[in-house]
């Protein structure tokens, strides 16, 4: 297996960044922190919101709920109010899964 730098985690990342991560246009990052209770990003003086690397896990979290589960705002909501560790759990799962397709999909383009 080919040696992989970890990525460099910042402290905050400011919105246009993580609408970047996402690939969400910044007001849909702007409207579910207004939705969804666990999105709390600090604001600096001047009102620019800072995103936490905590913050970024609840993000991933929510697209995952809305974008590739195809939940509602509604039912995400409820969802992660009742199911908070299950939502967790599964979505480690999900990663895991990316992961090593990415990793076979590399194997397999050396191999070609």
């Amino acid at each position: 297996m080919p040696y992989r730098e970890k990525k460099v985690e910042k402290l905050f990342y400011q919105i246009g960044e993580v609408a970047e991560m996402f690939s969400e246009p910044v007001s849909t990052i702007r409207f579910w922190e207004k939705e969804f209770d666990i999105l709390r990003p600090k604001k600096n003086n001047k009102g620019n919101r800072l995103f936490m690397p905590e913050d970024l896990k609840n993000l991933k979290l929510i697209y995952h709920l809305l974008r590739e589960r195809g939940m509602t705002l509604e039912r995400a909501k409820k969802y992660l109010k009742t199911n908070r560790d299950d939502a967790d759990y599964r979505l480690e799962i999900a990663d895991t899964l990316r992961n090593i397709r990415a990793m076979l999909v590399d194997i397999r383009d050396e191999i070609k």
